[in-house]
């Protein structure tokens, strides 16, 4: 059976909504979201990686990126959806060029079933001439995630950007009569749209892709890459070669290491093992699994071959991740982290490189 890579990536890295907040704001008005890694614990305790969001329910504002990686202000509209998936420091706000004291009390979780959605009501005194639905989505960044690497700093989605807006316009109309309602169960309800809207946002996005793109989406909707992804993918525990993977892909040995490592950012042997590890990862925070259990799972017949790999791309040994997966002091951190497939060089791997190099995954 053929694998949904794209679904199969968002299961391993548990992508899940979490915290809406609406506002509703009166010109003039801004609002500053410090670095998502500072806020990553409030908003979503026990989560890697927070993507934060924004939708423009009513009115208009601006937004820009501001710290490392500062962009110009962007004017969004009614219906426009604005995704940080790097969770950037930035602006929202009545004008550009506004700045304000980074919040962070908005995004304290708590434990009560009815605190959120929250409302934030900011601005002036008269009636709300803009209003926004915000909120977060939490993932696994460590060991390994494929698509967070493929993702701009900051995606914009509205109707004057893309023709396939259907989807994302009955998002912000159910999210928000949702938000309206407050009917018992909202906050679920709203979790799985979020979810549902990511899932579309990051397709749109694919759509929008030129051939000259790379990354690992740039790979995915490629003929002879996706191809060789869904291989692997369908079969992560297989002993996979080079030529194997190429006979069944239709291609020789070296133009898939070549075209594969082009788009993703290594070959493909190597993006196996590495997601081996972050299906391994998740497994070892199931308590009734074995280290055993989970080497044989992802394809190691020895369980200390397994453990000296896992040691080797994650950092830590099976047993150190399962007692602590995560240090959230280091979140937004490099530290500790592996090379990720989309930041490997793609000069390290050329078609020099020996075609008949396998996993050793079974010794």
């Amino acid at each position: 059976m053929s694998a949904d890579v794209l679904s199969d990536v968002l299961s391993a890295v548990h992508l899940s909504g979490s915290v809406f907040f609406e506002v509703m704001a009166k010109a003039p008005w801004v609002a500053e979201a410090p670095d998502a890694a500072e806020i990553a614990h409030e908003v979503a305790p026990g989560a890697q990686h927070v993507i934060e969001y924004h939708v423009v329910t009513h009115g208009s504002c601006w937004i820009s990126l501001v710290g490392d990686h500062p962009t110009e202000p962007v004017r969004l509209r009614e219906g426009d959806i604005v995704v940080v998936p790097h969770g950037d420091a930035h602006v929202v706000s009545s004008e550009p060029g506004m700045r304000a004291k980074p919040g962070l009390d908005i995004s304290r979780y708590s434990e009560e079933s009815n605190a959120r959605p929250f409302l934030l009501r900011t601005g002036g005194d008269g009636p709300s001439d803009t209003n926004l639905i915000c909120g977060f989505f939490s993932c696994d960044a460590r060991p390994f995630n494929p698509l967070l690497d493929s993702l701009p700093r900051f995606m914009r989605f509205g109707r004057d950007t893309t023709t396939s807006h259907t989807l994302l316009d009955q998002f912000i109309r159910f999210a928000a009569t949702e938000m309206g309602n407050k009917r018992a169960g909202s906050r679920s309800v709203l979790n799985r749209l979020s979810e549902l809207m990511f899932v579309e946002i990051i397709r749109l996005h694919m759509n929008d892709l030129v051939d000259s793109n790379t990354g690992w989406l740039a790979g995915l909707r490629d003929p002879l890459v996706g191809r060789t992804l869904t291989l692997l993918h369908t079969r992560p525990s297989h002993s996979w070669t080079l030529e194997e993977l190429a006979s069944e892909a239709a291609t020789s040995r070296s133009v898939l290491v070549d075209r594969f490592a082009h788009l993703v950012g290594c070959p493909p042997i190597q993006y196996l093992a590495q997601w081996r590890m972050q299906i391994a990862a998740r497994r070892l925070l199931d308590p009734g699994a074995t280290i055993a259990l989970v080497a044989h799972e992802v394809g190691y017949e020895s369980e200390a071959a397994f453990s000296r790999a896992f040691k080797k791309l994650v950092g830590r040994s099976p047993g150190q991740w399962r007692a602590a997966p995560f240090d959230p002091a280091q979140l937004g951190s490099s530290a500790n982290a592996p090379v990720n497939a989309g930041t490997l060089k793609q000069d390290t791997w050329k078609a020099g490189t020996p075609a008949n190099q396998e996993l050793q995954a079974r010794s």
